[in-house]
């Protein structure tokens, strides 16, 4: 089982010679494939090499060129590209500091480069000094942060297969829609209250993360409240390759207010990140993709705060 999260924060410059042999390894002259035109699953909304569930690559141009796949995750705050790209766009190492990636199981620190303007849609960030990052994110060229999206709306349609970013114009829901509100802080990432069979929940909306992954917290409520469940080892690895361990167990649904999702199975652990966000103590749930992707659409409105909601019908 994959799990990947990103967030990166300042460090002081480590051995760049140890860091360059990432981009080292990536070939300058390898060419982009347009997404409209030669990508052989969704145009927007991939799938995952292990289970078919999407997550949602944005089609993102860096320094004019692309466009490049980058995977959209509420969870990051800025953005990261891989070796390869770096490679293509010929950005020199060793003129930024490296940063400290910290994923959901561990920490790395890896290098930095910086991007002229970094573009889709609405969205347009000038100067961002990113990370390289040691995994691909399921093949992805990289991740798309929320760094620049605090006046924007992202609205998906896994339906359709199609990601837009647009400014928010602080406009009402749509009929149909179940609206959740949001900490305004773009240094954190979209919390809101759910209950699991239940129980009062903190759910982190995790467009990252493949898969739903629970807290030991909520696992012994849901023991105290009504269920004993039958639980099988289960293994965590992050982006940064520190594994941890877990349990996977059938659960009841995840009710996001009058939403609910049915994800029969989640992999219950005390990941680092659980720790990172004091929410160790508390029942929370990191909800991935597998579950978001049962939906037919998907809207963050950084301005007003809202995360809407429809589901699939039919």
């Amino acid at each position: 089982m994959m799990r990947e999260f990103f967030r990166s924060s300042i460090r002081p410059a480590a051995s760049l010679a140890a860091l360059a042999a990432l981009v080292a390894l990536a070939d300058p002259n390898t060419t982009l494939t347009p997404i409209l035109v030669q990508a052989t699953g969704p145009r927007f909304v991939a799938p995952t090499r292990r289970d078919s569930i999407g997550r949602i690559w944005a089609p993102v141009f860096i320094d004019g060129q692309g466009p490049f796949r980058l995977v959209l995750d509420t969870g990051a705050t800025q953005s990261g590209v891989t070796a390869t790209v770096a490679s293509i766009l010929h950005l020199p190492l060793g003129r930024t500091p490296p940063v400290l990636l910290r994923g959901v199981t561990g920490v790395a620190t890896v290098p930095t480069v910086r991007l002229d303007e970094l573009a889709i849609g609405d969205l347009t960030v000038a100067g961002a000094v990113v990370p390289i990052l040691p995994d691909a994110f399921g093949g992805a060229d990289g991740v798309l942060g929320t760094a620049g999206l605090a006046d924007k709306r992202v609205f998906i349609d896994f339906r359709r297969d199609r990601i837009t970013i647009t400014y928010s114009h602080g406009r009402y829901p749509s009929r149909g829609f179940e609206t959740l509100h949001f900490l305004p802080n773009l240094q954190t990432p979209i919390i809101v209250d759910a209950r699991v069979g239940g129980v009062l929940t903190k759910a982190i909306i995790d467009t990252g993360g493949q898969m739903t992954i629970a807290n030991d917290a909520l696992r012994d409520a849901l023991m105290h409240r009504w269920f004993h469940p039958r639980a099988r080892p289960d293994r965590i690895e992050g982006a940064t390759r520190a594994v941890q361990r877990g349990e996977m167990i059938a659960t009841p649904m995840i009710d996001l207010g009058a939403i609910t999702i049915r994800d029969p199975y989640i992999t219950y652990s005390n990941l680092m990140i659980f720790e990172h966000w004091h929410l160790v103590h508390r029942p929370a749930i990191l909800i991935g993709m597998d579950a978001l992707g049962t939906l037919d659409q998907l809207v963050i409105d950084y301005r007003r705060h809202e995360l809407e909601l429809r589901p699939r019908t039919g």
